[in-house]
């Protein structure tokens, strides 16, 4: 791979393909958080996963509880690979910081989407996936915190710029949103270790309990994911 950083999100997940759900599968905090959710929607709940990826494991194990669920994800080698490995799920090539989803779900799950973007549009990207939470609906959310603001690193081998927000800012960013957050955890998860270290991650999971606000518009630019 060189030195030369990747341009986008889906530069980056087209090349890695099943490799990344080989390197994070077991993720604890991910498999509890869809067990949870599991036991508080009814059959056939509406459920939106924003980065699918793979569709395994979230996506799947959705499907497999009985729900109706749509992925969206920026890789097409990723969408392609989801539509064959869970066939009961439906999923769409497409930028969370411009898809128009024309209904709001039960329940949004959003594990880890957020990190190759320039820091402005995490924020808003998170108000947008707040949006799309019906009233009474759950969301759960996962990312790495911290202030960074496309900061180049190595991961998986591979050159890219992440960014995120510290870890107390996204509670309360969801909590201005109208969702009340009724979990929050923190752990340390090592992927495979030929591939990546250790990372910190920070889960959350909220509740629709104010009122739906109309998302502001991400800022203009190149949307490289």
């Amino acid at each position: 791979m060189g030195d030369r950083i990747a341009e986008s999100a889906a530069e980056v997940f087209d090349g890695l393909g099943g490799e990344y759900e080989r390197a994070f599968a077991g993720l604890p905090g991910q498999d509890e958080a869809l067990r949870w959710l599991a036991e508080r929607l009814p059959a056939g709940a509406r459920v939106l996963d924003v980065g699918s990826g793979t569709g395994r494991p979230v996506a799947a194990a959705l499907v497999g509880a009985g729900f109706r669920v749509t992925g969206i994800d920026v890789s097409a080698t990723m969408v392609e690979l989801a539509r064959s490995q869970v066939p009961g799920g439906d999923f769409r090539l497409a930028d969370v910081r411009t898809y128009e989803p024309g209904e709001r779900f039960d329940a949004v799950c959003a594990f880890f989407p957020l990190l190759l973007m320039p820091q402005r549009d995490v924020a808003a990207s998170l108000e947008r996936i707040a949006s799309w939470v019906a009233p009474g609906g759950y969301l759960l959310f996962a990312t790495v915190p911290g202030d960074l603001d496309e900061t180049a690193l190595t991961w998986m081998g591979r050159r890219m710029k992440v960014s995120s927000l510290p870890a107390d800012e996204f509670p309360a960013r969801l909590e201005g949103l109208g969702l009340t957050v009724l979990h929050r955890h923190t752990a340390t998860f090592q992927p495979d270790s030929r591939i990546a270290g250790p990372e910190e991650h920070l889960f959350l999971r909220a509740r629709r309990t104010g009122p739906v606000a109309a998302p502001t518009p991400p800022p203009t630019g190149d949307r490289t994911p």
